[in-house]
């Protein structure tokens, strides 16, 4: 499982978690996903696993309990550093550090790098979950706090619990896997409602096209599930829909609070208890 050590290795700062095990050819959800395996130690075993698996979430968990407000940045590790999308999703990180968030990615390069080092260079908490893959790919230089996971759902969870709010970036099947899971958990309401913004509008466009053109039209969808993303080409307007969101969530709050007082002052003038 993932764990901190009693003297946490430090990379300008950065406080990693370690995770993965080193040298395995197998991922950890590779071995999880084995249809019966033949017999095994009993380190090797479903049992163990869930044991393992039960420890990444205690890890994690204790990892982000006190970062406060975040928003979880998603994009391909493919894109350079001339990109530019990297430097949209630096500015964006930068953009929303200064209006209180941490910024969390899933820690690796291309967009990933380029919101945590937005982040880090804002002086905010650039936060990176990195995950085992059959290939490298480590921690970017530019991450604070950082976890390494085995299991891609335990990952996501943190990148959902702990954030108010998703930005996707141009990215692949991860990235595209990262986004619809986000709507379905906002539309089924497994979680509340918070804003998903898609930066990019040529990247993006012929999916919602897509999207209007089939699912919707053949009544697969709702209309208003398509208000639960935002397209756009401009920081400015990704940082604006994510402060309005953190907007209507406080008035939320302060209505529900007027609310259950009324109710037991009500309540304490017809003398229930």
């Amino acid at each position: 499982m993932p764990r901190r050590t009693k003297e946490p290795e430090r990379r300008r700062g950065a406080i990693v978690v370690r995770g993965a095990s080193p040298g395995d050819p197998q991922t950890e959800d590779q071995k999880l996903l084995r249809a019966r395996p033949p017999a095994l130690r009993f380190q090797e075993t479903d049992t163990w696993r869930t044991l393992r698996i039960m420890g990444e979430f205690v890890e994690g968990f204790d990892a982000l309990a006190d970062v406060g407000p975040a928003v979880s940045i998603f994009g391909s590790a493919r894109i350079g550093r001339r990109n530019r999308y990297y430097g949209a999703a630096r500015r964006l990180a930068a953009a929303l550090v200064k209006e209180g968030y941490a910024v969390i990615t899933g820690g690796g390069p291309g967009i990933m790098e380029a919101a945590n080092r937005g982040a880090q260079e804002a002086g905010g908490l650039s936060i990176g979950c990195n995950i085992e893959l059959p290939f490298e790919q480590g921690l970017n230089e530019y991450v604070d706090l950082g976890m390494e996971f085995r299991y891609f759902f335990v990952r996501k969870v943190m990148f959902v619990k702990y954030a108010e709010a998703f930005v996707i970036f141009p990215g692949g099947f991860g990235t595209l896997d990262e986004l619809f899971e986000s709507l379905t958990l906002i539309q089924t309401g497994k979680v509340q409602h918070f804003p998903v913004v898609l930066y990019g509008r040529d990247y993006w466009t012929g999916l919602i096209d897509w999207i209007k053109d089939k699912p919707l039209y053949e009544e697969k969808i709702s209309p208003e599930d398509l208000d639960l993303v935002t397209v756009t080409d401009n920081v400015e307007e990704a940082c604006a829909a994510i402060l309005r969101h953190r907007g209507k969530g406080r008035e939320k709050e302060e209505a529900d609070s007027r609310s259950a007082t009324q109710d037991a002052v009500q309540r304490a003038a017809a003398g229930a208890p």
